[in-house]
Formats: C-alpha cells, sequence, structure tokens
C-alpha cells in the first residue's frame, strides 16, 4: 500500500509523500509539504507552508499545521516548521509557521500529544515526550523542555521556557521560566509549589537523586538571599549531581527570570 487518498482532498503535486501515508475527507496538503511515512489526515486538516513532517504523525479533525503566524512583523517570508516522528495533533490544534525575527523555524519534536484546541504559536521550539493539554496556548518564542507537560487551558507568555520534565497545572499564566523538574499552579498568580518529585520517579531518577534536587530546590527557590548568592549556596553543596548542574544552568541562563516558590505552599 503507497498512499490512501480520499477523493474530496485536495492534495498539491508538489507535496512529497511517504510509503502508507492517509488523507481522508475535505483535507488540504498544499505545495512545499512533505509527510513522512505512515502518517495519517483523518479529515478537515489543512496543512501548508514549508511544511517537513516525519513519520506516523495522526493529525486529528481542523488540526491546522504551518499557516502563517499571527505577528504583524511577518511580511510573508518563507519560513518553516519542522515536525518528527509519532506525534498526535487532536482536534483543533494549530501550529503556525516561524519568523524572520525567531530563526524562521517553529519546531516540534518526536512523541508529542497536542490535546484538543492547543497552540504552537510560530517561533516555538517544542522538545520530545510532552503533553499539551487541551486548550494550552504557547505564544510566540516558547520553549518547551523534554517531558514537560502543559496543564489543560494554561497560557505561556512569549520568550518563556518550560523546563524539562515540569509540570505546569490547569488554568495557568506563565509569565517566567518554569525550571526544569518542578510543579507550578495557582492561575494567574502562579508559582512552583515543589518538586516533581512523583514525575521524576517515574522517569527514573533515583531517590539520591530526587532528594538532592530538593536541597537545591530549597535553596534556589525558597531564600530571600539575593540569586547570585543562591545559586552560589548551591554550587556550595557540591553534591556532583548532573540534575542539579543542569537545574543550576537554567536558572542561570533565564532571560525573563524564574518562578519562585509560594511559601504557603507545603512542598513534598
Amino acid at each position: 500500500m503507497s498512499q490512501q487518498i480520499h477523493p474530496s482532498a485536495v492534495v498539491s503535486d508538489q507535496a512529497i509523500l511517504g510509503q502508507n501515508v492517509k488523507i481522508g475527507p475535505f483535507c488540504t496538503v498544499d505545495a512545499f509539504v512533505s509527510l513522512g511515512d505512515g502518517c495519517e489526515l483523518i479529515s478537515h486538516v489543512s496543512i501548508t507552508g514549508h511544511t517537513t513532517i516525519g513519520k506516523n504523525n495522526k493529525f486529528s479533525p481542523f488540526a491546522s499545521i504551518g499557516a502563517e503566524p499571527q505577528d504583524l512583523k511577518y511580511h510573508g517570508e518563507a519560513s518553516e516548521v519542522h515536525i518528527g516522528d509519532n506525534n498526535t495533533f487532536r482536534e483543533y490544534t494549530t501550529v503556525h509557521r516561524g519568523t524572520e525575527g525567531g530563526g524562521m523555524l517553529t519546531k516540534v519534536g518526536n512523541n508529542n500529544l497536542m490535546q484538543t484546541y492547543t497552540h504552537i504559536a510560530h517561533d516555538c521550539q517544542i522538545g520530545n515526550d510532552i503533553v499539551l493539554a487541551c486548550s494550552a496556548i504557547l505564544a510566540g518564542h516558547v520553549e518547551v523542555h523534554d517531558g514537560a507537560i502543559v496543564g489543560a487551558m494554561s497560557a505561556v507568555h512569549q520568550f518563556c521556557r518550560i523546563g524539562r520534565n515540569a509540570m505546569l497545572g490547569a488554568t495557568c499564566t506563565a509569565l517566567k521560566d518554569m525550571p526544569p523538574f518542578c510543579i507550578a499552579g495557582g492561575g494567574y498568580h502562579m508559582s512552583l509549589s515543589g518538586l516533581n518529585a512523583v514525575g521524576l520517579k517515574r522517569k527514573g531518577l533515583s531517590n539520591d537523586d530526587i532528594r538532592a534536587l530538593k536541597e537545591a530546590y530549597r535553596l534556589l527557590f525558597k531564600s530571600k538571599a539575593l540569586l547570585k548568592d543562591r545559586l552560589q549556596m548551591v554550587e556550595d553543596l557540591n553534591v556532583n549531581n548532573i540534575y542539579v548542574d543542569e537545574l543550576l544552568a537554567f536558572v542561570r541562563n533565564s532571560e525573563r527570570g524564574v518562578m519562585m516558590h509560594n511559601m504557603k505552599t507545603k512542598d513534598d
């Protein structure tokens, strides 16, 4: 079996289709689109622009991939969307292509689940094994690192980063970087509420790793000292732990600033 294309679908002769691609009723696939082996467009899916899609991706009805960004600075430049393998895009998901001001590329990695009504804006960089829950919204230039979860109806401000294996709760507004390995919640006035201990155990971190991260978390996010002093306190622990090193590097490299702990919340 090479391809299955429904008679009502409109597929450009210039589109590149891999083996075993299925394109259902009323879908449109424009020129400059490349669909990898095993991709499935169920129905009413629109894929346009310079969009390159890997293998075994599934697109539910009314997903829109590769459309022009919602950015007044965009002037028709031939920017791109790159999508990896084994992703699921549920109903009404939107992924917009990049802009000249953001590197010309919106990128989605592998094994991600985008639930209904999620939005990935221009120039976002999405890693692997991520869940964007229903109606999660990522503004332009957002980074979501591997293994993160963005809760339902949450919004992430432009240029923010969601760290690896972090969990952002539902109905939140992220205005600053969310550090890796943490949990955050609290709606619009959100803050960190502790370490994502359960999630980290599921990811295979040892008890020693989690203890080291908890101590680093306490010093970094619950202290009232200056940031440079907090970073130094964690370095002085000399725990020689790769996850603590990653946490430190994330905080040091933050341009928007990082979320802090809600002192009214008891962390794990």
